[in-house]
C-alpha cells in the first residue's frame, strides 16, 4: 500500500487521467446496472429498490424469441468467422508464393473500413436476386448469418494473422524435419499455440454479432428479429426498465466469458513460456 501511495504521489497527472478515463467508459454503465432495480416504471426516475422488471423481461416472449435468435446466430457466427479468418490468415502470412496475397489481404480487410449501412445494401442487393433464382428467401436468419460472416472473418483474421507473425517458423520446420506433414504440424505444434488468439476471436465474432444493429436491420425478416433491433425498436417507443434489466443481465454474461477467457489465454501463455523455458534448458543441458 505505501510502495502504491508512493507512486500516486509521483504520477497524480497519470492516475487522474486513468481515473477520468475509466469513468467515463464505466459510469454510465454502473447507472444502467442501478436503474435495473428501479422501481419505478420510468427508466430514469428512481423511486425505490425492487426487482420486478427482471421478472417482468423473463415473462416478455418476444425479447427473450429475439435473444434466442441472436444467441444462435452468434454462436455459428463466432465459429464461422473462426474457420475462414484462421484460413485467411494462412494465406496471407504462410503462402509466400502467392502473387496476389496484397489484394487478398485488402479485400479481407474491406469490410473493417466499410460503412456497415453499405455492407448491409449489398448484401440486400446480393440476396434479393440470389433469393429468387434459388427460390428461398432473401431475409431471415440464414441471411443475417452470412452477412456477419462476412465483416466478422475481417476481425479474426487480423487477429490470429498478428499472432502467427510472432510465431517462431523454427518450431513448424523443426516438426517438418522430424517426418511430420504441415496438417500434423498445424494441428500439433501451431494450433495449441494460437488458441489464445483463436479464442480472442471466437469471442471477438460472437460480440459483432450479438451487438449489429444496422446490417441486420437490411436482411432481417419474419421471425427473425434479432435482439438489438428489438431493443431499438423498444428504445424508439420510449425507456423501458426492461431494457436495462436485460442490459444488466448482458453485461454480466460478457463479464463471465471476459475474465473465462482471460484466464484461459494467461494460463495458456504461461504453459508456453514454462514449455519454451524447459526445453531451452533440456537443450542448454
Amino acid at each position: 500500500m505505501s510502495a502504491f501511495l508512493a507512486w500516486l504521489r509521483r504520477h497524480w497527472l497519470s492516475a487522474l487521467v486513468l481515473a477520468i478515463g475509466f469513468a467515463f467508459l464505466y459510469v454510465p454503465v454502473l447507472i444502467l446496472i442501478v436503474y435495473s432495480f428501479n422501481a419505478s416504471r420510468l427508466a430514469t426516475v428512481w423511486s425505490g429498490f425492487s426487482t420486478k422488471w427482471y421478472g417482468e423481461l423473463l415473462r416478455d416472449d418476444a425479447i427473450l424469441d429475439a435473444a434466442w435468435v441472436s444467441l444462435r446466430i452468434a454462436f455459428w457466427n463466432a465459429w464461422a468467422s473462426v474457420v475462414l479468418g484462421t484460413l485467411a490468415a494462412l494465406v496471407t502470412t504462410r503462402m509466400r508464393g502467392f502473387n496476389g496475397k496484397t489484394l487478398f489481404g485488402a479485400l479481407i480487410t474491406a469490410p473493417l473500413v466499410m460503412p456497415d449501412v453499405i455492407t448491409g445494401f449489398s448484401m440486400l442487393m446480393l440476396f434479393v436476386p440470389l433469393g429468387a433464382l434459388l427460390g428461398i428467401d432473401a431475409k431471415g436468419m440464414t441471411a443475417i448469418w452470412i452477412a456477419h460472416v462476412t465483416f466478422s472473418m475481417s476481425y479474426v483474421t487480423v487477429v490470429v494473422a498478428s499472432r502467427l507473425a510472432e510465431l517462431d517458423k523454427s518450431l513448424e520446420e523443426a516438426a517438418m524435419d522430424l517426418g511430420a506433414n504441415r496438417l500434423k504440424v498445424f494441428f500439433q505444434i501451431t494450433l495449441p499455440i494460437i488458441a489464445p488468439a483463436l479464442m480472442a476471436g471466437w469471442l471477438l465474432g460472437f460480440t459483432l454479432s450479438l451487438d449489429d444493429v444496422v446490417i441486420a436491420n437490411f436482411v432481417a425478416g419474419p421471425g427473425a428479429t434479432t435482439l438489438p433491433l428489438k431493443v431499438f425498436s423498444s428504445v424508439r417507443m420510449g425507456l423501458s426498465p426492461k431494457i436495462n434489466a436485460l442490459a444488466t443481465i448482458m453485461i454480466g454474461i460478457v463479464t463471465v466469458f471476459a475474465v473465462g477467457s482471460w484466464w484461459f489465454m494467461h494460463r495458456a501463455e504461461k504453459r508456453r513460456a514454462r514449455d519454451m523455458q524447459l526445453a531451452l534448458q533440456e537443450n542448454g543441458g
